[in-house]
């Protein structure tokens, strides 16, 4: 690709990147309120506010490991150019609009690799894919949740225990306040894995630019742009999907939805440290399930919970599709636009 892009084709693609970080933070809202809004702790519409406002936070507690890894880490950063960026982005942003519109709680994170993936392979094959960063990703997939789902397992375990002596209202009234806490950690993971994903993308655009100097690094001016953006995407909500995440799998009360929140937001604060782009639906879904099966196997709605799951399987394959298809039509635009 020519180094010298146009800076308004350059700026339109940013736009793009920013409007899939308001996309995955309008999708996956559900993630950081379903349980307190099923729980009925906060009304929707304060959730939302208080889940964007540890969305924008979340860069003052991370580093900026993930950005890295989507940066470098899933297709080889000499690959990347104006057409594979716009390719990938078309790609999650058409997955995410498709099941968020059917109500899916599918992994906007997943979208995004599988975007990157299949514009990177119909570009130059399979040596545009790295390896070893890919495993990583995909391995996430199956660790995100079954993490998710032990850790809120054994949290009701334990505060079962420690509650055992107490009434019931007592119990509903202190992990009502507790929600709150637990509800700002995930919201905090959230925004830290998330929206470092977009940040990962403009950065090596930028970088195959020439912008950033002989480093790959992110520049501040796109941590908060990507953290704005998500935030607000975040305010928007994502109604359908808290519905499925926060009623149809499970019945919460605030002690479950206390541990489900918590349980998910260490997985995320893990993965998030060690530079892994998990994925934030994943997550709590298996956080959600967990606690649902601490206490008994058939208060979870197993057909839900499979259909989220037939979701996470083809997300990576259809947005890569849809990615690749992408790519090829930008080769029929005239070289100088692309």
């Amino acid at each position: 690709m020519d180094a010298s892009l146009g800076l308004p084709i350059l700026v339109g693609l940013i736009a793009v990147a920013l409007l899939f970080d308001f996309l995955n933070g309008l999708h996956d809202a559900a993630n950081s309120i379903a349980t307190i809004v099923s729980t009925r702790v906060l009304r929707p519409q304060y959730a939302v506010f208080w889940a964007a406002s540890f969305n924008f936070i979340a860069f003052m507690v991370f580093g900026l490991h993930v950005a890295n890894t989507i940066g470098t880490g899933i297709i080889e950063p000499s690959v990347i150019d104006a057409s594979v960026i716009f390719a990938a982005l078309t790609g999650a942003i058409v997955w995410n609009l498709v099941t968020w519109g059917l109500g899916i709680p599918s992994s906007s994170s997943h979208a995004l690799i599988g975007g990157l993936l299949g514009a990177g392979l119909a570009k130059a094959g399979l040596s545009a894919a790295v390896w070893s960063g890919l495993t990583k990703a995909l391995l996430a997939i199956v660790l995100s949740p079954l993490v998710g789902f032990l850790l809120a397992l054994v949290l009701v375990a334990i505060v079962s225990w420690a509650s055992v002596r107490s009434t019931p209202f007592a119990v509903d009234r202190a992990f009502r306040i507790l929600q709150f806490a637990s509800a700002s950690l995930y919201s905090l993971g959230h925004g830290g894995n998330d929206a470092q994903k977009t940040m990962g993308i403009i950065a090596v655009l930028l970088y195959s630019q020439g912008y950033l100097g002989s480093e790959f690094s992110v520049p501040f001016w796109v941590v908060l742009s990507c953290q704005a953006a998500m935030a607000l995407g975040t305010l928007m909500g994502g109604w359908r999907i808290v519905r499925t995440m926060g009623l149809r799998i499970t019945k919460l009360t605030p002690m479950q939805g206390f541990c489900a929140e918590t349980g998910g937001a260490a997985t995320l604060f893990m993965a998030t440290f060690l530079g892994v782009p998990v994925s934030t639906t994943h997550t709590i879904t298996g956080a959600i399930v967990g606690v649902g099966a601490a206490r008994r196997m058939s208060a979870v709605r197993w057909n839900v919970a499979s259909s989220i799951v037939y979701a996470w399987v083809i997300t990576i394959p259809a947005s890569a599709i849809v990615a690749a298809l992408a790519y090829w039509a930008t080769r029929l635009v005239p070289t100088h636009l692309f």
